[in-house]
């Protein structure tokens, strides 16, 4: 299996990103291939615990894209960044899968003038898998498109079902409607007019759903605009900081509730690693005509090798073809 890792895309590169290379060969036994300014990651990666012989290929690229740049401009501009040298490899079939940790919109710029949308796609939808009672769900989109029609959503209850089947092995999964209310009458125009597409659409659509189904863990897929879902996404980061935060500091206002804390330390453990985004480290962008996750820029060398991680399984469980299919049956 070859997976390309963007060796400029995180805030710090190319640190975390040639640690991740060797922490990956070593784990997978396979070649990671690295891509971006061979004179810095050269250094980066002979200062880096050596990598076992064979396991990193370096692939120059002249320019990098930064996270202020805009996006179409710069990834025309800029032709020759890591992104879209790594994803020209994408298309040639020099690899399986493209893995950054850089700009959103540039990695999405570069992967609909490099690779394209899968036929039928109107947009691409970010797609991470949030966690809620008794395991995941995959909630789309999360901030590819701000303004969405009925049939985005439409496509985007597809694409999550493909992904939701492959990668969590959920068979027939549950799609939600995210509105304001569980009534087919609620919500803004965009629901409405969505609502009866997933009903007719032969996906198992179990409705509207708020956001306590969507955390009960009633719904396996959940559509909704990228402004929305964004919004979302961010209100339960902050939520989920402050509920550790507070927990934490209860635990250490008197000695009783230390040891509390001390004896219940295993199921705090267990639930933050839950919440961690680090464990999975990458979004997929689904609706593009080849693998690509994109990761948080503050990612580190752990969440670039659980980035790599899931990248290899979507390659196993043969996402793209099973997307390609999903989407002609439509």
């Amino acid at each position: 299996m070859r997976i390309v890792l963007d060796g400029m895309g995180s805030d710090t590169h190319p640190g975390p990103e040639v640690e991740a290379a060797v922490q990956a060969a070593r784990e997978f036994g396979e070649e990671i291939i690295l891509v971006g300014d061979v004179e810095l990651l050269k250094p980066a990666l002979a200062a880096a615990s050596a990598a076992p012989e064979g396991g990193i290929r370096l692939i120059h690229a002249a320019e990098v894209l930064e996270m202020a740049d805009k996006p179409a401009s710069s990834a025309r501009g800029k032709a020759e960044n890591s992104m879209a040298i790594g994803m020209d490899l994408l298309k040639s079939g020099g690899a399986d899968a493209f893995v950054t940790a850089g700009n959103t919109g540039g990695a999405m710029a570069n992967a609909l003038f490099r690779l394209g949308r899968l036929r039928g796609v109107k947009r691409p939808a970010l797609a991470p898998l949030f966690p809620v009672k008794g395991g995941r769900a995959v909630i789309l989109d999360i901030g590819a498109n701000a303004e969405c029609k009925p049939e985005y959503l439409l496509q985007f209850a597809i694409m999550g079902s493909v992904y939701a089947e492959r990668m969590l092995g959920v068979k027939s999964p549950r799609v939600g409607l995210l509105s304001n209310g569980e009534e087919a009458s609620k919500g803004n125009e965009l629901v409405k007019e969505t609502y009866p597409l997933l009903a007719a659409s032969g996906l198992n659509f179990i409705g509207s759903v708020e956001g306590k189904e969507v955390f009960g863990g009633e719904a396996d897929v959940v559509v909704t605009d990228g402004f929305t879902g964004n919004v979302l996404l961010k209100a339960s980061e902050a939520v989920a900081k402050l509920l550790t935060d507070l927990i934490r500091d209860e635990l250490v206002r008197s000695p009783l509730t230390a040891i509390g804390g001390m004896l219940a330390g295993p199921a705090f453990r267990r639930v933050r690693k839950l919440m961690d985004p680090a464990e999975y480290g990458a979004v997929p962008l689904l609706g593009v005509n080849g693998l690509v996750f994109i990761g948080h820029g503050r990612s580190d060398a752990r969440a670039l090798v659980s980035a790599i991680r899931v990248a290899r399984q979507a390659v196993e469980q043969d996402v793209l073809g099973a997307m390609r299919t999903g989407l002609s049956q439509t």
